[in-house]
């Protein structure tokens, strides 16, 4: 009877119609994942580099997530004495155990792939214009043959930071971002159900229309304990 109980709540969850618009997608995502959504991640990808669409490098990463805006990369092994650490709205670049590079740039991705459901819904909207998505912009279309939520754009082929929504499932398929003269594009592809969410388990990126990168996700693991001072700038050893 849980079982039952808990497939006819999940129908019963706000989906948006046909001719919504992107608050409502956005609230349908929310009401259906806050509180359900995987509270961190753990898992190793393979990291696929390409230039001119042709292969260069093939490495591991092995990643942590804790939700909202916390992802620690360590380069080759586990406990990796380089990396990269995604705290709150900055990077920290580490090599030998030392930071080498700090800048001011969040990590959106963790953001709209998971993240907005650690927060607030007044502050997913506010943080979606903080990222310059026009929310007041939308469309339905078509991505790899299934129905989707287009955000920030009004019609496919429009120019402006975008994501598009998986309609079924409610979750992110597809993103594009302009940035001065760069367009930025990312796939998010085979998702798998985790708990009461979901992970994507491939990712491509494009720069200009051009390949740069490929990840295949690996031995995903939802919840498991992390310890914090991993995220700690000044403790980049875990």
């Amino acid at each position: 009877m849980k079982i039952i109980s808990a497939i006819i709540l999940w129908f019963l969850l706000p989906v948006a119609h046909k001719n919504a618009n992107s608050t409502e997608v956005l609230q349908s995502m929310y009401s259906r994942y806050h509180g359900n959504w995987h509270k961190s991640l753990t898992f190793n990808q393979t990291t696929e580099r390409y230039r001119n669409d042709s292969l260069i490098k093939t490495s591991t990463w092995y990643e942590t997530i804790v939700y909202p805006d916390l992802l620690r990369i360590d380069f080759d092994t586990p406990n990796s004495s380089s990396g990269v650490v995604f705290r709150h709205d900055s990077t920290y670049s580490f090599r030998n155990k030392k930071i080498v590079r700090a800048t001011g740039d969040e990590n959106e991705l963790i953001f709209f792939l998971g993240g907005m459901y650690s927060m607030t819904f007044e502050k997913v909207l506010g943080h979606f214009v903080e990222l310059n998505y026009d929310l007041s912009k939308f469309h339905t279309s078509t991505w790899k043959g299934k129905p989707v939520y287009v955000l920030g754009a009004n019609k496919d082929g429009d120019e402006g930071n975008q994501l598009w929504i998986d309609q079924e499932g409610l979750f992110a398929v597809r993103f594009i971002k302009y940035d001065g003269g760069t367009k930025e594009e990312g796939f998010f592809e085979q998702q798998v159900p985790l708990n009461n969410a979901w992970s994507e388990t491939k990712c491509s990126f494009y720069i200009n229309d051009k390949l740069l990168q490929v990840e295949t996700y690996h031995n995903l693991i939802p919840d498991a304990p992390v310890d914090m001072r991993m995220f700690d700038p000044g403790s980049m050893n875990r």
